[in-house]
């Protein structure tokens, strides 16, 4: 056996198993949220077909959350190639976007591919809209080695002119209009947006294998928002979210922003409005603040841990004795896990807050200023991590700020603390108590993840 087909037959081995690997272990599909009111003039943006580029994955990801669709459809497809962003490279198995025009039904992504080009070709779907973070700054003429035609930052991109078909094939047109309305926003003028026309059908060979062209040869005017890689987080995102709108308008599509669209508003979005809770939200964690490290987590014995996140970018993963919780590229925390019997039951927590009675769901996030006492429970024991004191039971306790140790919390700041049940030694629920005077911490459930559960993957 030759050298070279050596080389060959040991890099088709580790394929195969890499492809075993992703076939036994990684099942993260996508996601696919229908907003507004279906109908033929169906917008479909996606976001995360390369995991590396976090701006267009999380302004799709937002458009699920934090938008109303008031007239009109828009199906979003937030995290096209989940296991990519958790990787945080732009393609495990190859790069997604190179694999329309030709896949293997071995590939790992054939499912994924197959699923997403149902959506594309639908009757209802008139217009595509793939986000993408791009190298650079896409100028006509070569300025630097960051602003020239070869850089695709800060662009609107079209695979020509035109497409002949009834509804929005004026490509070039459309896509102008997207750049003036950016451009009248700009957070400086060196961001400025320009159309970059790929002319893909003249000879571009990559360009044939892309989620676009596949688009447009299908009748779909299809378009790719490009921001730029050398931009922070909120400020890409800032101008997906500005080209969505704009595509928004063209298409009569209306909607409502729960938020200011201005970069600072789009950070504190972003990094402060993301919760996720466990076992039918009788545990719910904010993770603006969260510790890299919660020790003693209560796990199911059988070590399942279900769970509702509040934006399709969230999501848990089992890796060696821990539970990893990932947002987009970032992994927030791990769960180390107290593997206890849990016990399903439906009783509400009598508190008294400051002085003041309230009767709250297992779940709960509870703001407290000075003090809390959970009240006796019948059959329930209370157990406040992280208070000292020297009986077994806390119910009925009389709680102080000053007494709870800050390494226990679940914050970084020192300020939410967990309260557990416990139905003999069996784990019942908790809620959590927020010290926190500067904000207003309560248990938030996104329109994403109503009716909306997964299980932990494995790494």
């Amino acid at each position: 056996m030759s050298l070279g087909i050596l080389r060959l037959f040991k890099l088709l081995f580790v394929f195969l198993l890499l492809q075993n690997l992703y076939a036994d272990d990684h099942n993260f599909d996508f996601d696919f949220i229908k907003k507004g009111k279906e109908d033929k003039n169906t917008l479909l943006i996606i976001g995360g077909i390369q995991g590396d580029e976090p701006g267009g994955f999380m302004a799709a990801s937002l458009i699920t959350t934090h938008y109303k669709i008031k007239k009109g459809s828009v199906w979003i497809v937030p995290n096209l190639n989940f296991y990519s962003i958790i990787k945080r490279n732009r393609g495990p198995f190859g790069d997604m976007n190179r694999k329309f025009a030709k896949i293997s039904s071995t590939d790992p992504d054939y499912d994924s591919i197959q699923r997403i080009k149902e959506y594309i070709t639908s009757d209802k779907v008139k217009l595509v809209l793939n986000l993408h973070d791009g190298s650079g700054f896409y100028r006509e003429k070569h300025i630097d080695r960051l602003h020239s035609p070869l850089r695709w930052g800060q662009s609107a991109i079209v695979d020509q002119e035109s497409i002949d078909t009834k509804y929005y094939g004026n490509l070039s047109e459309i896509a102008e209009q997207v750049c003036a309305s950016i451009n009248k926003n700009l957070i400086t003028s060196s961001h400025h947006y320009k159309v970059k026309n790929t002319n893909t059908r003249l000879g571009d060979k990559e360009m044939e294998k892309t989620l676009t062209y596949f688009s447009i040869n299908n009748k779909k005017a299809a378009f790719a928002n490009e921001a730029s890689k050398s931009l922070p987080l909120h400020e890409r995102t800032y101008y997906h979210l500005l080209a969505i709108e704009k595509y928004m308008d063209i298409m009569g599509i209306e909607y409502e922003r729960y938020f200011p669209l201005e970069p600072i508003a789009v950070r504190n979005v972003i990094d402060n409005d993301i919760y996720i809770s466990f076992y039918d939200e009788k545990i719910q964690l904010p993770l603006s603040e969260i510790r890299s490290n919660l020790r003693y987590f209560p796990i199911k014995k059988d070590g399942s841990l279900e769970f509702s996140p509040s934006n399709p970018l969230l999501t848990v993963i089992k890796k060696g004795d821990g539970y990893a919780i990932h947002y987009g590229n970032r992994r927030l925390a791990v769960l180390t896990p107290d593997y206890l019997e849990h016990e399903s039951i439906d009783e509400n927590i009598d508190v008294t807050i400051d002085g003041k009675d309230f009767t709250v769901p297992l779940g709960s996030i509870i703001n407290v200023d000075k003090n809390f006492k959970i009240k006796p429970i019948k059959d329930l024991r209370v157990n406040v991590i992280g208070f000292v004191h020297n009986k077994n039971d806390e119910a009925g306790v009389t709680v102080n700020k000053n007494r709870l140790q800050k390494r226990f919390s679940i914050d970084k700041s020192g300020k939410i603390f967990r309260v557990e049940f416990y139905k003999k030694d069996k784990f019942a629920g908790m809620v959590l108590v927020n010290f926190d005077k500067n904000s207003n911490t309560t248990a938030r459930v996104s329109s994403f993840n109503k009716n909306y559960k997964s299980s932990t993957n494995s790494l």
